[in-house]
């Protein structure tokens, strides 16, 4: 099938952000109210999906083609990024998308 073979999601080679401070960040934020995030005490939640190796995917939301930038967007502005889907907006800065967008792309 096109398009659900296994790829490579690109890498955050040249993306900065902070991984370490992007872990306090969803603990602060409470991601794990909706997603089940490995690494994150008390992460479990069931209503968005999990986010195990979130950093090898090829999508994100299965339309949004997965990358540091695109990835740190969908955390800003998930509504911008694919309006109508389920994430709602939760108010977090560009600089904490990034460092969150970091964290999560060390789950592989």
């Amino acid at each position: 099938m096109i398009g659900c073979g296994k790829a490579d999601a690109a890498g955050p080679d040249n993306f900065v952000g902070d991984a370490k401070r992007g872990a306090d960040l969803i603990k602060n934020y409470h991601c794990g109210g909706c997603h089940d995030i490995p690494g994150i005490a008390g992460a479990d939640g069931n209503v968005g999906p999990p986010l195990h190796r979130v950093g090898t995917r090829t999508y994100i939301a299965g339309y949004i083609r997965n990358s540091p930038d695109n990835m740190a967007a969908w955390i800003e502005d998930p509504q911008k990024a694919l309006p109508g889907n389920a994430m709602p907006r939760m108010g977090i800065p560009q600089k904490d998308a990034r460092d969150i967008a970091a964290f999560l792309y060390t789950l592989k």
